[in-house]
């Protein structure tokens, strides 16, 4: 059975490396390995919720 990844970048300006972290880890902190940054692995709900519009928000407001 494969075990599935998360690719996440490492935020640090310098480093920027691209990291490959089990789905186990959402939620989680972990270190990356070039230059010793901690980064939090998004949660799931973070991802959609991110990638998803808010229907309200798109909506013009109307004058009545």
């Amino acid at each position: 059975m494969a075990v599935s990844a998360i690719r996440i970048m490492c935020p640090n300006l310098r480093c920027r490396a691209v990291l490959a972290v089990p789905a186990e880890a959402r939620g989680r902190m972990v270190r990356c390995r070039s230059c010793g940054t901690s980064i939090k692995v998004p949660a799931k709900q973070e991802i959609k919720a991110a990638v998803e519009p808010d229907p309200a928000a798109a909506d013009p407001p109307t004058d009545a």
